[in-house]
Order: C-alpha cells, then sequence, then structure tokens
C-alpha cells in the first residue's frame, strides 16, 4: 500500500511571472489524489506543498525537476514530512 507523505520543494530559477504556479496546479490535478497548494516567495522562489500517496508526490517532484515547466528551473530542494491536512485541494496563493 502507498504511504500517505507531504513534500515541500522550494523551486529556484525564473518560476515567478511565467505561469508557474497555474502548471504546477494543473500538473498536480492531472496526476490527481494531490492535496496543497504553490505559492510565490519574496526571493523569487516558488513553494510547493503536495500532499497524498508518496507516488503522486514523486511524479509532481519529478516535473518540478525535469518537466517542461514554464519559465527556467535552476535547482528544486525538498524535504518529506507526515501529512498535515487542512487542503480541500490543489490551490495557487
Amino acid at each position: 500500500m502507498n504511504e500517505t507523505v507531504r513534500l515541500t520543494a522550494w523551486v529556484r530559477g525564473v518560476v515567478q511571472g511565467v505561469g508557474f504556479r497555474w502548471f504546477t496546479r494543473a500538473t498536480a490535478l492531472e496526476i490527481g489524489g494531490l492535496t496543497g497548494f504553490a505559492s510565490n516567495l519574496p526571493d523569487g522562489r516558488v513553494q510547493v506543498v503536495a500532499e497524498g500517496e508518496r507516488a503522486a508526490c514523486e511524479r509532481l517532484l519529478a516535473w518540478l525537476e525535469e518537466g517542461d515547466t514554464p519559465g527556467r528551473v535552476d535547482g528544486v530542494t525538498e524535504i518529506w514530512d507526515t501529512p498535515r491536512g487542512g487542503y480541500p485541494t490543489f490551490d495557487i496563493r
């Protein structure tokens, strides 16, 4: 059985003002079973929090790192944790 996890990823590069959060949400919804959000940070990064089955979170992380994302991703830092809940869907903040 696939465990439920929380992925928090910080995406560096040209990721603000290019539709990155919108495409991240669309990809999370396409993968299915994920809740959370994508949010711009003041330092130019985008923070992505996703909760769901590990396989789904790993697919989203792979897309963030190597997918056909808008803008330019220079790197992704991630941490894995226990889900906290509280997200009804996957949103843009």
